[in-house]
Parts: structure tokens; C-alpha cells; sequence
């Protein structure tokens, strides 16, 4: 038995001729036409069979013709779907046009009877077309998908919205031939479609849905189909169902179709950026491209999480070249070797330090840079309250020889990445990317700069290095516990490639000294965001995984903001990106404190670097910090 199904099961991979599918088609219509007498006749033989004989190979014909005008014979039988039984219906009404017109010529005009059809056997002959063309093809494709999943265990799934978004997924799943997905019924809000059916399976109100039900029906997964659906209500739809221990996948945006067409390998599992809670950044601006054309574009800190997106978001242009500059070795040619493999040229790989002012104006000299990404900066909050000197040493000094390089070279732009730390800094690292800010913004009034200065203010960004999403995954693995600081603490979150386009964007839309802050929703709160990992891992909290509650890191506040008091916002043209000018600063005073602070050598005490620089960021207070005493 087993070899017998392992010969069917050979045979089934491999795809009929549309000729052997045209010939069977032809066969199936001239059964159905003998069938049509024998119904008209009341099932007894006493028509003229002689007629009927001669009328087969004419109905036959005309079969053959309508199937070749609709093309139905090229559909691949064990896929067959709405488009080929539509395709099957337009062509049997056509044999049936056809036959029509025949009966009424030869009765009209005296032709042979071969063409004189009965009308009641013409219209008994369309029905039984239309039932068994298409009923066989569909037992055709449920004997090969009995052949193909036998063995393969089949998952039970809801499809959670009920409207056109969910049908279209319904019939991805079920016109997959390998797919061995069952839907077992539809989820939906609307309590209209409640208690209804759709194509023989029931509408469920998601709110009744239980774990007796999950467990009595053996439900493993729920695919959320609903369009346009707001991150917010994502995040409650996918709350309830994670509670039940299900998994959850979704359907993307209809845009993201392929073709315009729905296929399973679409279908993903929900990640931890579908929850942030707030509208994802989309950018399509035709500037981009005239902004980078033709230009060569130094990036510091290309080998990072953000100079790294950048620079693979930098290559759909067609610039003249791009410096990556860096001076961590392996991480910089790994990103090489990255753009090598996709065929990227005119990328040059510097290894070099932002520190080194000689060295730094010998690459200005060499390269000519026109536009400079300026991402390049120590990040970590807790390693740079312990080392203030290094903070100021490549935030506050290492921006300042960019800054003065790009004026001295006469660079178009300058572009500089910062941080929403950098807004009422409660920490050493916020406080020198505050300083980082000051000094774009000193440029203003500065004699014979012809370069544009923007800066561009995040919120964290997710699965960057030393964030909080890899975290948790690596004490997820370990078993746990995840660690909060704080269970109230929040956070502004976006993307990798949200921060990338941002920048980007920037570059083309600034004019000079803007400020660039978005829209990004609500924060989220650090503790659900935890929750909602372990969940995601198929875990459950307390009982898997177990969250525990810290304190507050040295230098850390509970929540981040995006604006400084007196920074004030005017939209632009994408409603999600505002622009804050510049706060006015004593530009004379500013330089002088921070070429003092810049001067401190490597001996001097943490207390004096860190004094000299709440000198200059007069908003800085220390938090849960030894620097506390200075405020």
C-alpha cells in the first residue's frame, strides 16, 4: 500500500499537459451530453441515437473552441481557484451560445439535423457542464492534497476579521495545494456578522472565545486579517489571543502583496514592532533621489546600528561614492563585505577615529565630501556616567572637529544623528549629545559657512546594539528573569529603517539649523513591552519567565521627551516629521565653555568634566547619580 501512495504521491509533483487537461474537459462534455439525453428522455433510450452519435463530435468541437478562447485548459488543475471557475462557467455558456445559434440556423434555413439541438437538452447540457467540469477539478485538487499533507499534521486556525481582508486569506490558505493549514471558522468584532456562516464555517465573537474552546476544538493559531488596523488595536487583539496561548500571525498591508496577490509565504508571525503602539514612518519623497545623485556622502559611525541602515538606505541611490568611516574594525568590514556580496561599488571603507583632527582633514582632503551622516557617538548610559571623559571626548570633541572640518572643506550638508536623552538630559551621555546639538546650532552666525547644519532627534530604536529588545531576547534564552529598571518606566520606540528614513529625509528637507522631532505616539511601557516578549516566545509571565524590578540605573529617567522649553514646532509636509528651530544660546559664551571642557585632559576627576558640563547644559540634572550633589 505504502509503495502504491508513494507512486501517486511521485506522480502528483508532477504538472498534466493543458492538452491532456483540454481532452479530458472534452470527454467530461461529451459524458455530460449523452447524459442530458438520457435526463430529457426520463433515463430510457428511445431518442434517435443514431442523431446523437453523429452530434457528439460538432458539441465536442465547439468544446474544444470555447476552451481555447478562455484558455481554461491552462490552469493547473490542483490549483484551481475563483478566477478558473469563472473561466470554466464563461466557457461552457459559450458551447451553449454556440449550439444555440446552430439549432436555430439549421431549423431557420433547413440544414442537417446534426446541427437541429433540442433546446431542453441544450440547457440540461450547460448545467451539467458547469457541475462537473468544475466539481471535477476540485476532486482532483483535494485527492492531490490528500496525496501531499497524509503524513503532515494539519494546523487548526481562526482568521480573525470577517470582511473581504479576511476572505481573500481564507482563499490564499485553502487554494495553497501544500499548505497544511485547516481554517476551522472567523473571528470578527462586528456582532452583525456573529452567528453567521461564511463558505460553511461559523463567525465567532472573539470576547466568547475561551481556553475551553481553544482546547475542545484544537485551535493552534489565529491569523489577523484586517487591514489598516491601528497599532493600538493590534495591541489589544493580540493581548486577548496571546492570554489563550495562541499563536498569532498576520497578513500584510494589501500594497506589500505580491503582484496584488495574497500568497501563505506572506503570512508572518506577529513581531515586537507590530505592537509599538503608534503608526509606523513611511516616507516616499522624489527629492531623495536628486538629493543624492551624483554625490559623494561620508557616513562616522557607518558600521553602528543607525550608520550601518543608512548606508544600505544610501545605496538605492545613485551617488558618486560613500565613506564609511568607523574605528570598530570588524563590525566596519563586516559592513563591506555586506555590500560587496549585493555588488555595491564606489564604497570606501576608512578605519579612523572622529578624535583624530589630522588624520580627519587628510580624509576631507582625499574625498571631498558633500554630504556627512554624523552618527558616530558613544550611546550606552551606564559606561558613560563611570567615563565622562570618553563621552566628551567623542560626543562634544569628536562632533566638534566634524563640525569644524565640514565649514573649513565647505561641505553642503551636515546632517547630525542625536537623541531624545539629549532633551533635559538626566545623564552624561544626554548631556554631551546636548552639547553635540549646541554646537550645530553655533554655526548659525558663523562667517563664510555655506553648510547647512540639520539635526535630526530620536526616540530608542529597536534591536540596535545595546538595546532594551536584545536584551530581553538573550535573558529570555537564558531562562530569565528579564530585568526592568522601574515597572512605570516608558519609552519612545521606532525602527532601525524608520530612523534611517528620517535622517534621510532630513538631509533633503533641511534649509539649516532645524531641529527634526516626529510624531511617534505613544511611549510604551518598558514592563508590557517585556510581557509581551515572553509571549511572543511562546513563554508565559510569571510562570515561564519572571520580570524583576531593579531600580533605576545611574543617570536613568522614568520618561524621555522630545522637546527642550523653548524649542518650539511647525509641521511640514508629512504630518508625522515636525521641524523645532534652534533654542537661542549665547554662541560666544557656548564655545568658549565647551573648548574649555574639550581641553580637560584624561587625569582630570569625574566630578570636574561633569561640572564643567552642567556648566553648558544648564537643563542637565543628575539623576540617581554620583553627580547628584551638583545640582
Amino acid at each position: 500500500m505504502n509503495k502504491v501512495y508513494n507512486i501517486l504521491r511521485k506522480l502528483s509533483n508532477r504538472y498534466a499537459s493543458k492538452w491532456l487537461v483540454l481532452l479530458f474537459d472534452s470527454c467530461v462534455v461529451a459524458f455530460t451530453f449523452f447524459l442530458a439525453y438520457l435526463i430529457r428522455y426520463n433515463f430510457r433510450i428511445d431518442f434517435d441515437f443514431a442523431m446523437f452519435i453523429k452530434q457528439i463530435p460538432f458539441v465536442v468541437l465547439g468544446a474544444i473552441i470555447s476552451f481555447l478562447l478562455v484558455s481554461s485548459h491552462k490552469g493547473v488543475v490542483r490549483f484551481t481557484g475563483f478566477k478558473d471557475v469563472v473561466n470554466i462557467v464563461i466557457g461552457v455558456n459559450i458551447l451553449a451560445t454556440m449550439l444555440i445559434i446552430s439549432t436555430f440556423m439549421s431549423r431557420k434555413y433547413e440544414f442537417h439535423n446534426v446541427f437541429d439541438i433540442p433546446g431542453s437538452i441544450i440547457y440540461i447540457h450547460l448545467l451539467l457542464n458547469i457541475f462537473f467540469l468544475i466539481g471535477a477539478k476540485f476532486f482532483i485538487k483535494s485527492i492531490y492534497r490528500s496525496l501531499v499533507t497524509e503524513y503532515d499534521v494539519l494546523s487548526k486556525v481562526l482568521i480573525y476579521g470577517a470582511g473581504d481582508s479576511g476572505m481573500i486569506t481564507y482563499n490564499a490558505l485553502i487554494n495553497d495545494a501544500k499548505s497544511n493549514i485547516e481554517v476551522f471558522g472567523f473571528l470578527d468584532d462586528n456582532v452583525s456578522k456573529v452567528g453567521k456562516k461564511i463558505n460553511l464555517l461559523n463567525v465567532y465573537n472573539p470576547k466568547k472565545i475561551t481556553k475551553e474552546f481553544i482546547e475542545k476544538h484544537g485551535i493552534d493559531e489565529v491569523i489577523i486579517s484586517i487591514q489598516n488596523v491601528s497599532s493600538n488595536r493590534l495591541l489589544q487583539i493580540t493581548s486577548s489571543l496571546f492570554a489563550l496561548n495562541l499563536k498569532v500571525k498576520i497578513v500584510p498591508a494589501v500594497q506589500n502583496w505580491i503582484d496584488g496577490d495574497l500568497s501563505i509565504g506572506q503570512i508572518k508571525e506577529i513581531k515586537i514592532e507590530d505592537l509599538l503602539g503608534r503608526e509606523p514612518i513611511n516616507i516616499d519623497n522624489p527629492l531623495l533621489t536628486n538629493e543624492y545623485t551624483g554625490k559623494t556622502i561620508l557616513v562616522t559611525g557607518a558600521a553602528g546600528s543607525i550608520g550601518s541602515e543608512l548606508v544600505r538606505k544610501l545605496t538605492n541611490f545613485e551617488f558618486k561614492r560613500i565613506i564609511l568611516l568607523d574605528n570598530a574594525e570588524s563590525a566596519l568590514y563586516d559592513l563591506q563585505q555586506e555590500l560587496a556580496q549585493n555588488k555595491i561599488k564606489n564604497v570606501h571603507p576608512v578605519v579612523a577615529d572622529i578624535r583624530n583632527m589630522v588624520r580627519l582633514d587628510n580624509l576631507f582632503n582625499s574625498y571631498k565630501p558633500e554630504i556627512i551622516f554624523h552618527a558616530a557617538a558613544y550611546k550606552h548610559v551606564p559606561l558613560m556616567e563611570q567615563n565622562p571623559f570618553e563621552a566628551v571626548s567623542v560626543n562634544v570633541r569628536g562632533t566638534n572637529n566634524v563640525v569644524n572640518l565640514s565649514v573649513k572643506h565647505g561641505v553642503d550638508k551636515f546632517v547630525l544623528v542625536s537623541t531624545d536623552k539629549a532633551v533635559n538630559p538626566t545623564n552624561v551621555m544626554g548631556a554631551t549629545k546636548r552639547i553635540a546639538e549646541m554646537i550645530v546650532c553655533c554655526q548659525k552666525n558663523a562667517k563664510n559657512c555655506k553648510t547647512k547644519f540639520i539635526t535630526t532627534r530620536f526616540g530608542n530604536v529597536l534591536g540596535s546594539n545595546g538595546s532594551v529588545i536584545p536584551l530581553f531576547k538573550k535573558q529570555i534564552e537564558a531562562g530569565g528573569p528579564i530585568t526592568v529598571t522601574h515597572k512605570d518606566i516608558i519609552r519612545y520606540f521606532m525602527t532601525i529603517p524608520e530612523a534611517s528614513l528620517l535622517v534621510l529625509e532630513a538631509a533633503a528637507m533641511g534649509l539649516g539649523h532645524e531641529i527634526f522631532v516626529f510624531d511617534m505616539g505613544k511611549p510604551i511601557k518598558i514592563f508590557d513591552l517585556a510581557v509581551n516578549m515572553i509571549t511572543l516566545s511562546g513563554l508565559n509571565y510569571p510562570e515561564d519567565i519572571d520580570i524583576k524590578i531593579i531600580g533605576l540605573r545611574p543617570g536613568e529617567k522614568i520618561y524621555e521627551e522630545l522637546l527642550i522649553d523653548g524649542e518650539n514646532t511647525k509641521p511640514t509636509y508629512n504630518e508625522k516629521i515636525m521641524i523645532a528651530k534652534c533654542k537661542i544660546i549665547d554662541v560666544e559664551n557656548v564655545e568658549k565653555m565647551i573648548k574649555d571642557l574639550c581641553l580637560l585632559g584624561s587625569n582630570s576627576q569625574n566630578i570636574e568634566i561633569v561640572s564643567k558640563i552642567k556648566e553648558i547644559v544648564k537643563e542637565y540634572n543628575p539623576n540617581n547619580s554620583t553627580y547628584d550633589v551638583l545640582n
